[in-house]
């Protein structure tokens, strides 16, 4: 049976001053995730927000367990290569 693994990652942006500023930093990111990881990435929440984003990444496999290794090595990748969007919360779940 498939399973679906869904990462959500809660950013502050402090050096956002406008929503072309956090759209600026936010696209490229989503990008790089999806080209390094092929899953799925998208801003689900905090749209109009300058200074926070929410971001969700999602990944179909056979493998709960699969699932959330990938989504973990996606978190550790993020907070080790954009040291400047800092993590206030993140989550996990597969379905």
């Amino acid at each position: 049976m498939p399973t679906l693994g869904l990462l959500t990652l809660h950013l502050h942006l402090p050096q956002c001053n406008s929503l072309k500023d956090k759209r600026s930093l936010i696209k490229p990111v989503l990008s790089r995730l999806h080209k390094q990881f092929n899953l799925s990435c998208a801003e689900t929440g905090l749209n109009d927000h300058w200074r926070e984003a929410l971001i969700s990444c999602a990944v179909v496999c056979n493998d709960s367990r699969f699932a959330t290794q990938s989504l973990q090595s996606v978190l550790f990748f993020f907070q080790e290569h954009y040291p400047n969007l800092a993590v206030i919360d993140h989550r996990i779940e597969c379905f």
